[in-house]
C-alpha cells in the first residue's frame, strides 16, 4: 500500500484482510516499467513489496493520530501568533514606532502604545491595535493550554517518561517522537531511525571514493526541527557537565563547529531514544537539560 492511504482505510483493511504493510511512493516508482496506470501501479507494488530491502512505513494507532493532531494544531497556532506579531510590528513601523525584535518587547510595550495619544498614532489605529492585542492574548492562552495538555500526556505515558531522561528531550519532543514513530521495532537500529528522520548525511560516492554531504532532511520536518532545537539547548549546557555524552558533544563542537555538533547530537539522541524504547530503560545520566 502507498503511505498516503488514510489511516482509517488502513484500519478497515486490517479488520477484513489481516496485516497491512505501507510503502512510500518514491520507493515503489522505480518498479513502474512504463507509463502510469492502475494496472502497472499494481504490478509495481507487488514487485516492490517482495524485495527484502524494501522499507515500510509504520502504521499509526488512533492514539498516535490524536497526539499528532494535537501537535499540528499547536504548531498552526504558534505560526499564526508569529505572523500576528510580525504584522503588528510592521504596522507600527509605518507610524515611526520601531520595537526591538522578540515577542516579549511587543507584549510589554503594546499596551503603552495603545494608551499613548501623543505617539503619532491615530484613534483608528489604536482601536485596531487593541483587537490585535486581544487576539495575541487569546493565542498565548491557547498555546499554554496545548503545552499543558502535552505535558500531562508525557507524564502519563511510560515511553515519554523514558525519552525525557535523555538530555535535550522534554515533553514536546517526547510526545512528538512517540506520535511519529510509535513502535521502534520497525527500525533495525538507532541509526536507521535517525536516517528516517533525515538527520544523517547524504552520500554521493563512486569509484570507491566516499563523499558525504549535508543531512538528507527526509521524513518529518517538524520533529526534526524539535530535535535540533532540543539538542541546541542541551549543547549550551554540555560544557558544564562531565558525563560521557556531554564531553563527546563539547569535543565535537570544538572540532567541527556549533551547527554540526548540534545536528550530530540530535542524531545521537534519536539513536539513544531507539535503544531506550527497545530495552524499556531510562537514560542513566543526571542533570539532563529538558526543552
Amino acid at each position: 500500500m502507498l503511505h498516503r492511504l488514510p489511516p482509517s482505510n488502513v484500519k478497515i483493511i486490517e479488520r477484513k484482510k489481516g496485516s497491512v504493510r505501507m510503502m512510500a511512493p518514491q520507493f515503489v516508482k522505480p518498479y513502474v516499467k512504463s507509463n502510469k496506470n492502475d494496472k502497472l501501479d499494481a504490478e509495481a507494488i507487488c514487485e516492490a513489496v517482495q524485495r527484502p530491502s524494501m522499507r515500510f512505513v509504520p502504521i499509526k494507532s488512533i492514539e498516535q493520530q490524536d497526539l499528532q493532531s494535537l501537535h499540528r494544531i499547536r504548531s498552526m497556532v504558534v505560526a499564526g501568533r508569529t505572523a500576528l506579531i510580525n504584522q503588528t510590528r510592521g504596522l507600527l513601523m509605518e507610524y515611526g514606532i520601531v520595537l526591538p525584535k522578540g515577542p516579549s518587547h511587543l507584549r510589554t510595550q503594546l499596551p503603552e502604545i495603545i494608551e499613548d495619544t501623543e505617539n503619532g498614532t491615530t484613534v483608528e489605529l489604536r482601536e485596531m491595535l487593541r483587537g490585535l492585542r486581544d487576539e495575541l492574548v487569546h493565542m498565548d492562552e491557547r498555546i499554554d493550554g496545548y503545552n499543558a495538555k502535552i505535558k500531562g500526556i508525557s507524564q502519563q505515558n511510560e515511553s515519554c517518561r523514558l525519552l525525557q531522561s535523555i538530555p535535550g528531550i522534554g515533553p514536546l519532543i517526547a510526545t512528538a517522537l512517540i506520535a511519529a514513530v510509535g513502535d521502534v521495532s520497525v527500525f533495525k537500529n538507532g541509526r536507521e531511525m535517525a536516517a528516517w528522520l533525515g538527520l544523517v548525511p547524504r552520500q554521493h560516492s563512486t569509484g570507491g571514493k566516499i563523499q558525504l554531504l549535508g543531512i538528507s532532511k527526509r521524513g518529518d520536518s517538524y520533529l526534526r526541527m524539535l530535535l535540533v532545537h532540543g539538542s541546541r539547548a542541551a549543547l549550551i549546557h554540555a560544557s558544564k557537565k562531565e558525563d560521557r555524552l556531554s564531553r563527546w558533544a563539547t569535543e565535537l563542537e570544538e572540532r567541527r563547529g556549533w551547527n554540526i555538533a548540534t545536528v550530530a547530537l540530535a542524531a545521537k539522541n534519536v539513536s539513544i531514544a531507539w535503544a531506550l524504547l527497545s530495552k524499556g530503560e531510562a537514560f542513566k545520566v543526571s542533570g539532563a537539560t529538558h526543552v
